[in-house]
């Protein structure tokens, strides 16, 4: 007997790494991470005729959270209206201008922007969340309701 067949063959492990990797990104590029903006535990008003928003822009549309308590959620945390929507459109005006896209200040803002209210938030609350975004440019809005009572 020779030398060789006491050793023990080891696989080669680099096809099957490579392939587990090959897998991590791809599931890493398809994982939908916007539903983490929307928070889950607001009570949106129920609507019969709620219907989802029909959007083919190249930005995402602004998703605002608005919580009863008459502030904007955002991952988790509660933020003043007037600062959070400001600090959204300078991050679009950026991300127009990255883009090559001009942009006249005062115009308007080619992303829509949803409002997800909870059911209990005060009209006059929504109303200063729609004159704020007006004011820094946004002007498509879409409020977020359920179809049925969960």
């Amino acid at each position: 007997m020779s030398a060789q067949s006491s050793e023990s063959i080891e696989p080669n492990l680099t096809p099957m790494l490579d392939l587990v990797f090959q897998l991590i990104t791809f599931f890493m590029l398809v994982t939908n991470f916007k539903g983490a903006s929307m928070d889950q535990s607001l009570k949106l008003p129920v609507l019969g005729s709620a219907r989802p928003l029909d959007w083919k822009g190249k930005l995402e549309p602004l998703m605002i959270n608005l919580g009863s308590d008459g502030k904007v959620r955002s991952e988790g945390t509660g933020h003043e209206i007037e600062p959070f929507i400001k600090r959204e459109a300078r991050f679009v005006k950026l991300q127009l201008q990255a883009a090559g896209t001009e942009f006249k200040e005062g115009g308007e803002l080619p992303v829509p922007v949803i409002v997800r209210a909870d059911k209990n938030v005060k009209f006059a609350t929504l109303n200063q969340v729609i004159r704020t975004c007006q004011d820094v440019g946004y002007r498509q809005f879409s409020l977020s309701a359920m179809t049925r009572e969960p």
